[in-house]
């Protein structure tokens, strides 16, 4: 990996008409980082990962993503080094698209196999992804046929076929049950303390979905930072309380954050 930050803003704006979505953001991700992103609805967070994952481009600022600075590079050649899994991208893959295709088409940055053609290694790699995500089963099932739970791990899985150098996960623990949630905070648990695994941002409404190994943490409010840094000294109750707007109280055992409304 380099050792150039994974993302790197300054002075970052993003302006539509008079509204400010993001305000003056300066944000560091290194190559060995594993970092949450936390605040209420509307307070910028998936128009910041937008911009991380090259999907956007700054109102004033720069932003430069794994050595490449936005408005200088071609963002087709610097997007199959990040991967990404979202709500949208989920929307565009059809119900009835095989399982493996979903994960295999991502080599292509295609959603939807067609007539291209795969090697060995594509297929030996999306077959990997598919057994350590647990959905190796659904292989040749219906892609709408699987649950929230197997779907949301089936687009990381597809999100990690191009050996991404950066990871962008936008709310993967939305709509999941608790058994759903727990299954998922656990293998991305165990995904963060890969020495080998990419840079991971994840974002979140809730510090009940943060997976223990995740070491920083970015609070977003009105499109500007609370704080951020290392997630012991970031998560605490005056920062979260100022992130959404509510007296909180904080607890982390055996590396799980709760919060709860202050008595």
């Amino acid at each position: 990996m380099s050792s150039e930050p994974v993302v790197e803003m300054r002075g970052v704006d993003v302006v539509r008409g008079e509204t400010f979505l993001l305000r003056g953001i300066d944000w560091t991700v290194e190559a060995d980082q594993r970092w949450v992103v936390l605040g209420p609805n509307g307070a910028g967070k998936t128009t910041l990962l937008q911009l991380a994952a090259a999907h956007m481009h700054p109102t004033r600022g720069t932003v430069a993503l794994l050595g490449e600075t936005l408005g200088a590079v071609d963002v087709f050649e610097l997007r199959p080094r990040i991967g990404l899994t979202s709500a949208a991208l989920a929307q565009r893959i059809q119900a009835a698209e095989r399982t493996g295709d979903v994960v295999l088409s991502a080599g292509y940055a295609i959603v939807g196999r067609g007539r291209e053609r795969y090697d060995v290694d594509d297929l030996t790699r999306a077959a990997w992804l598919l057994q350590q995500w647990g959905v190796a089963p659904m292989a040749h099932r219906p892609f709408g046929t699987l649950s929230e739970g197997e779907r949301k791990r089936v687009q990381i899985a597809r999100a990690l076929m191009t050996d991404p150098e950066l990871l962008l996960l936008d709310e993967p623990g939305a709509g999941l049950d608790l058994g759903g949630r727990e299954d998922l905070v656990t293998r991305l648990a165990d995904l963060a303390r890969l020495f080998s695994a990419p840079a991971q941002v994840l974002v979140t409404h809730h510090v009940e979905e943060i997976p223990p190994g995740y070491t920083h943490a970015l609070l977003l409010r009105g499109g500007q930072v609370v704080a951020h840094g290392p997630v012991d000294g970031v998560l605490t109750p005056d920062a979260l309380s100022q992130t959404f707007g509510l007296a909180l109280q904080v607890q982390r055992a055996d590396g799980r954050w709760t919060a709860r409304r202050a008595a």
